[in-house]
């Protein structure tokens, strides 16, 4: 039994956090009283009495929170961006690699990544490594994913009885192209220049599905759909979370149309290739609150505590 604690415990992905861990086996989670949440020396307290703490904070929160542990024994799960790109910290996708799942299970320090940032690095990193997509490629990603991703204040704002008109209708969004996502997907697809990348929230609650055009011409060796998804799907054969999905698959689109909620309420990721010899279309799909935030923190956990990965889990 592992004692585990929340910091932020009452924002969205602390809660969805803490409902993981109120199923789950092998953990006790201590609680702070609400009225307690912000207070300095009780959180340093249940930190440094934990074995394993998750950071749910904004980003400078998120650094400041790291300090408060004084002991070497304290593992650290941080869900911000703050430290996604910091070479101290095990970054949060097992299946990035071969070597990634031992980098998660061996460390006391792990980011989890972001939800747009999984779905883009898990589909793209594979074939820019084996430089089927080559690295100075002008990629460009389309998301969209639902509401919750926005947090506490967006998810009110869309869920209030008064709401405004404009919120029924999808919204681009980051339309400085910089978003706080792109350092960590450059970082972990290998790809030498910022992609064009383009998210839309949408009224609805949750699922995330991105899409990345390519065009055979400018790819290497793997030239067709079919090549393509052979390859993914091989390179993530032995994966429990990650699943390549046939083009010929039963139900795979309804009326023609793909289905973004397809992974909710599990910690799976789905990759499709659409398109023919002249376009192709890359696509992945997940939970935003699941694989994309606090599924994967479950899942970071469950190796740094040398519990069976899937543990807690679907």
């Amino acid at each position: 039994m592992f004692y585990v604690y929340v910091d932020g415990q009452y924002g969205t992905t602390g809660l969805k956090i803490q409902e993981y861990l109120s199923k789950h086996e092998n953990v006790e989670l201590l609680t702070i009283d609400y009225e307690k949440r912000r207070d300095l020396q009780t959180r340093k307290k249940y930190m440094n009495e934990a074995d394993l703490v998750f950071l749910c904070l904004p980003d400078q929160a998120a650094r400041e929170a790291v300090k408060l542990v004084e002991n070497n024994k304290t593992k650290i799960i941080d869900a911000s961006t703050a430290h996604r790109t910091n070479d101290d910290w095990a970054y949060g996708i097992p299946e990035l690699d071969p070597q990634q799942r031992e980098k998660i299970r061996n460390s006391k320090r792990v980011s989890v990544p972001g939800c747009h940032a999984t779905a883009s690095i898990l589909a793209l990193a594979p074939l820019v490594n084996k430089e089927i997509v080559p690295s100075d490629y002008p990629v460009s990603i389309f998301s969209v994913t639902g509401y919750s991703g926005g947090g506490k204040d967006t998810i009110a704002r869309y869920e209030t009885s008064n709401r405004k008109t404009y919120l029924e209708i999808p919204r681009h969004y980051a339309l400085n192209l910089n978003h706080k996502h792109l350092p960590e997907i450059m970082k972990y697809t290998g790809l030498k220049d910022k992609p064009v990348f383009t998210p839309v929230i949408c009224n609805y609650y949750k699922g995330l599905a991105v899409s990345i055009p390519l065009f055979p011409k400018h790819l290497t060796g793997y030239k067709s759909p079919e090549d393509i998804r052979d390859f993914l799907e091989d390179y993530y054969s032995e994966e429990r979370f990650v699943k390549v999905i046939s083009s010929d698959n039963e139900g795979l689109l309804e009326d023609g149309t793909f289905d973004i909620t397809g992974c909710n309420d599990t910690n799976r990721a789905d990759i499709f290739v659409f398109g023919s010899s002249e376009r192709i279309q890359l696509m992945a799909r997940l939970d935003n609150l699941g694989k994309g935030a606090s599924g994967a923190a479950i899942q970071c956990m469950n190796l740094m505590l040398n519990i069976p990965e899937e543990t807690g889990l679907v």
